[in-house]
Order: structure tokens, then sequence, then C-alpha cells
């Protein structure tokens, strides 16, 4: 199902810029890989959660009862001890799986969908866990590099409390895994404008790993946004990135179907 051989080649480089990451090509086999994308609900679907504002422009769903056998028999496995203990092995740091999906699951941008730099909230609001890992596997088969979407990461400009400059872009390839560090500054988002034909979808399978808190970790609850360069002076953009991290208001964010 999966190519544990190339997940363990892969995490055994996984000290990069701007913060700890690997990219792992060919991390299903590939009739699993071809099957999962047609396993997609179509975008117009009820079954999405919807986030749409101008910081952000997606849908998703971690709702288990909505997955077909396949992808649910997938969440499953990346979620099991044996996967989980096998990248825990690698990396050194003991992980601890989520199976509630929370902010996981299927993910899925259309055109011009958006998502801006940010940083993932550090503690699981329904566990006493740290949020440590990203894993993303990207699931469009016929995705092309014009078609931008690409996955940005930023160093982080500690001064300011912002993303700094632009160190890498990762293309979502088809079958392309990516797993990421979120506990140190981890600015990530879509580097480049999407720019989709008919029919075609940025798609993509993600699942999140936690740890016990470090005694020194970032303290937001909810994922902090940041601006793009010709949003740092607008007040609407500003109050939204504001409201998108309160602990409390963040649902007033983005609109739910």
């Amino acid at each position: 199902m999966i190519n544990n051989k190339a997940i363990i080649r892969s995490l055994s480089n996984f000290k990069k810029e701007p913060f700890d990451y690997c990219v792992i090509d060919n991390f299903f086999d590939i009739k699993i890989a071809r099957e999962l994308s047609c396993k997609f609900p179509k975008y117009s679907s009820k079954v999405w959660h919807e986030y749409k504002n101008k910081i952000e422009d997606k849908k998703t769903c971690n709702n288990w009862n909505h997955f077909d056998d396949l992808t649910y028999n997938v969440f499953c496995h990346l979620n099991s001890n044996n996967f989980v203990n096998l990248i825990s092995q690698k990396i050194k740091i003991s992980l601890i799986p989520d199976p509630g999906l929370h902010g996981g699951g299927w993910h899925i941008h259309a055109n011009k969908g958006n998502l801006n730099p940010h940083l993932d909230y550090t503690i699981h609001p329904k566990m006493s866990y740290q949020r440590r890992l990203n894993l993303i596997v990207y699931l469009e088969e016929s995705y092309k590099t014009s078609y931008g979407g690409h996955l940005g990461l930023w160093e982080h400009n500690e001064k300011e409390n912002l993303p700094g400059c632009l160190k890498k872009e990762i293309f979502p390839k088809f079958n392309r895994a990516i797993i990421f560090d979120t506990s140190q500054n981890s600015w990530h988002g879509l580097s480049r404008k999407i720019k989709l034909p008919r029919g075609i979808f940025r798609k993509s399978i993600a699942v999140y790993y936690l740890c016990k808190p470090k005694k020194k970790h970032l303290q937001n609850k909810r994922a902090l946004f940041a601006p793009r360069d010709n949003q740092k002076k607008s007040k609407d953009i500003l109050d939204l990135i504001k409201l998108r991290s309160s602990n409390n208001a963040y649902q007033k964010a983005y609109v739910k179907k």
C-alpha cells in the first residue's frame, strides 16, 4: 500500500531549512494512489467543510462516515502503531496519532483557491498533546506545474513574528508526500496562485501527528495566518487574521456548509 523504503530513505534526510521537512515521491503504490484520487467527492458535494475568505479558500472533510472503503483503510494505516512507530524511530521523536483527523482528512482547492502563509495550532483542542508533524499527500494525477498551487515554506522573521523570505517551493506532484515539523515557527501555505482548467482540482489527504508538549512551545491554539505583501496595510485582513486565531471566535472567520 505504502512505499516504506522511500519513506525511510527520505526521513534519513529530515533536517533541512527553513525547518525540518522531507519530500517523498511515489508514496503510495500507483494503483492505490489513482483509486484514492478517484474516490474524492465532487467539489460541489455537501460533505465538504468550506473555508472561504481572503486568507483561505479551500474545502476539507475529516468525517470517517463519508470515506469510501479504501480511503477509510488508508487513514487507518496512517494512524496505525506500525506506521507511527516507523516515523517516530526515524526522527527520534515519540509520536501519537490523531484518529480524529482534526484538521486532516480530504483537502481540495478549486481554481483560484488560496491558503495564506500560516502557523498551525500548537495544542490539540481535544487532547493535551502538541501538534508536531504534518503529513500531506497530493493526489491529482493531471496536475501540471503551470497550474500553480505550490506549497511554500518560509523562514521565520523573529522581529516581526511573521514569515520572512520564501525558502522553498514544493510542486504538488501526483503521489508526492511531504512531512514537516510544525513546532519550529513553520510558516507554510500556497506560494503561487492556483490556475486550474475545468474539472481539475488540487487534491490532497492530510494526517497530523502529536507528541507530549515541549517545555517551551508556541502558544497559538488556532492557526495563525499572515498577510500577503499586498495585504499588510489592510485593516480588514488584519482583523480577519485576528478573528481566525481566536480560540473563541474563529468559526466566524469561515463559511460552514
